[in-house]
């Protein structure tokens, strides 16, 4: 399950984003950070994710595969 977790991509890596009700490809550069919000859909394996403030779609396997998954580290008493 991919939803809740932040990864850094380590590839310039595409994604879809919904503007004035018309999909535009964008592309996220290596090194950016994203979350996933929700997803993968069933139908066409999307997730959708936080990149900064814009919310987009990516390929689950995208994220899987160009992406290092960034752990949260927690101090514990």
């Amino acid at each position: 399950m991919l939803t809740g977790k932040r990864f850094r991509l380590e590839r310039d890596t595409l994604a879809v984003e919904h503007a004035d009700g018309k999909r535009c490809a964008v592309t996220i550069p290596v090194g950016e950070i994203i979350e996933v919000v929700a997803g993968p859909d069933h139908e066409h394996g999307f997730v959708s994710v936080l990149w900064g403030r814009r919310k987009v779609e990516m390929f689950a396997v995208d994220v899987d595969v160009r992406g290092t998954e960034i752990m949260d580290l927690t101090a514990s008493a």
